[in-house]
């Protein structure tokens, strides 16, 4: 029932089993031993002549089967040679027949039971700390997934993988000892900053004609093994650490406003969205000049001045505390903290016309507790101190100004505070 039941799940997945391309064709074709292992996968040449989907293949039963402790090298060969049957068999029956699909379940079957004999899950631990990665054991069995060390495909089914919690590194249990590569998310950690400069090359001889990464033989013409850039760092990669992933490149965004996603290898792809939502760019002295160009950016960078004049409002303020409306922004901490840094998701959710929505629903929303639903809040208004007239005004009204050195407020039409 526990094999008939993990089948289920398998049948549940994306996988095609009946694809000839998942079949390891690299398999040895030789003739199976005398012992007639071809006997134990179809019961008698009686049945198959009879219906190809009456073919009895021993799912409900256990040819392998030992009592517990008794688990001896025998049993592995014998399902190695049962293994390597079924799939000369595959390759030999018609495609999509019914006997070739009975052959795969069967395939499927003596794979399973090969791996709890020589992998058994008890035996894996489930966390794993190497060259700071925190590799967690996934319990998933029908997603597919890609492992990042042998960029092959990892059969959750009848395999054991890992995940980095950090960078999400992922990996065959098999794969483990063979990792070299750092936990990127330990970088991000401790250089927090961007390459700023557009696809910075340097050209293959500097890199001596190898993988930047992995040092792997590398060249243009693809032999022994193709060159492939990445253009946020500008080097050259090997396949198997550049599977041309795509990403938005914050040099390109802050230079050209261009957000077209742009092929990085493996460890920028992961770099560049562990540091997606970091507040790290400092427009005003990256690219001043970007506020001319950018209409959106200005009247965030107006929207953010304001909602800095309201925090004070809300400090002091216990119902504004109660309420939390700080929180509206928790996303989004450093608009509370600053008006000048600004992270790669800001300047994309700009460009698409979502951060200034947002921002201005949250103003609307604070701006009505300040001067509507709070008492307290109004009482802290100015009269302008220049002209005495008018309304009760507020810092971040669009009327008002703001003097640097006394904090006075006064209509943006009186000239200049009366202190100075």
């Amino acid at each position: 029932m526990e094999y008939n039941e993990r089948l289920a799940r398998f049948r549940q997945g994306h996988v095609n089993p009946f694809d000839r391309r998942q079949i390891d064709s690299t398999t040895e074709r030789k003739d199976p031993p005398k012992h007639e292992v071809r006997s134990e996968i179809f019961s008698s040449e009686s049945k198959t002549q009879s219906s190809e989907r009456a073919v009895d293949l021993g799912l409900a039963e256990d040819h392998f089967s030992q009592p517990v402790g008794s688990v001896v090298a025998s049993d592995v060969e014998q399902l190695k040679q049962a293994i390597a049957e079924c799939k000369r068999l595959i390759l030999e029956l018609p495609e999509h027949s019914g006997k070739q699909k009975d052959t795969v379940i069967k395939l499927i079957h003596l794979r399973l039971k090969l791996q709890e004999l020589k992998d058994p899950e008890e035996d894996e631990p489930n966390l794993q700390v190497l060259l700071e990665h925190r590799f967690s054991k996934e319990k998933s069995k029908s997603v597919k997934q890609m492992c990042d060390k042998c960029s092959t495909i990892i059969w959750g089914l009848i395999q054991t993988w890992y995940t980095c919690t950090g960078c999400y590194y992922r990996c065959h249990s098999k794969c483990m000892n063979l990792i070299n590569k750092p936990c990127v998310r330990s970088k991000v950690s401790h250089q927090s900053e961007y390459e700023l400069s557009i696809c910075p090359e340097v050209g293959l001889d500097k890199q001596d004609y190898r993988c930047a990464e992995c040092r792997t033989p590398i060249s243009l013409r693809g032999v022994p093994n193709e060159a492939r850039q990445c253009d946020y760092t500008g080097q050259y990669y090997c396949n198997s650490c550049h599977w041309n992933d795509t990403a938005i490149i914050p040099a390109r965004v802050i230079h050209n406003w261009a957000f077209e996603p742009r092929k990085v290898c493996r460890t920028s792809m992961r770099y560049l969205a562990l540091m997606m939502s970091r507040p790290v760019l400092k427009l005003k002295e990256i690219n001043p000049l970007l506020f001319n160009f950018v209409e959106e950016l200005v009247e965030i960078r107006k929207l953010r001045q304001d909602i800095l004049l309201m925090k004070p409002y809300f400090i002091t303020c216990k119902e504004a505390m109660e309420a939390r409306l700080l929180l509206h922004l928790q996303d989004r901490q450093h608009f509370v903290e600053n008006d000048e840094m600004y992270s790669l998701q800001d300047l994309i959710d700009t460009s698409r016309g979502r951060l200034s929505c947002s921002l201005t629903e949250i103003h609307t929303t604070f701006a009505k507790h300040i001067k509507l639903d709070c008492e307290k809040c109004q009482a802290k208004g100015f009269m302008c101190e220049l002209c005495k007239e008018g309304d009760i005004l507020f810092p971040f009204d669009s009327h008002t100004s703001v003097c640097h050195d006394c904090f006075a407020v006064f209509h943006r039409f009186c000239t200049r505070c009366i202190r100075l």
